[in-house]
């Protein structure tokens, strides 16, 4: 049987390799991003929180006398170098990425959302207090890429009209 405890930490690990996976994927695209400078400085932004939001999970699994796991972190990086040797060859990589992240904010949020309550019934109040600063950052970017989407698209959709690069 499996306690609360071991589930915490499994999950713990998870989001860690998560986040390693989301630290991949926004240097990928912010080092292809040209044309477009208020996603690019968005996406630098949310590239501290992840390193932090890295820190701060190394830092709960520490104090309940474990580590990240190798497997998964190697898998969430392979995942996203995967994503961006994709995005190379898209033509339209910006917009794609866009809802990409979309998509991947929302699977952060849906796991710090688990992990409070997991924390909460394991009665870890100090990782559930970690997981609830780390997740309005995760709302806030799904919501700000959301909320930017049209502007992204409307970007690309004129500079590929006038001929410009428009993928990145």
């Amino acid at each position: 049987m499996t306690t609360r405890q071991e589930h915490l930490i499994d999950w713990l690990k998870d989001a860690h390799g998560m986040e390693q996976q989301a630290d991949k994927m926004l240097k990928g695209q912010l080092e292809r991003l040209e044309n477009y400078p208020k996603l690019s400085a968005r996406i630098q932004q949310h590239i501290e929180e992840t390193q932090s939001q890295m820190q701060l999970i190394e830092g709960c699994l520490t104090r309940l006398g474990t580590s990240p796991s190798t497997m998964k972190d190697f898998t969430g990086k392979f995942m996203a170098m995967g994503q961006a040797m994709g995005g190379m060859f898209m033509t339209d990589e910006v917009v794609k990425g866009s809802m990409a992240s979309y998509v991947f904010e929302n699977v952060e949020i849906a796991m710090y959302t688990v992990l409070i309550s997991a924390a909460e019934a394991a009665g870890d109040l100090e990782t559930k207090r970690v997981c609830e600063q780390i997740l309005p950052q995760e709302i806030a970017m799904a919501d700000w890429v959301r909320e930017h989407l049209p502007e992204v698209t409307m970007a690309f959709m004129a500079r590929s009209e006038a001929g410009e690069t428009a993928k990145k």
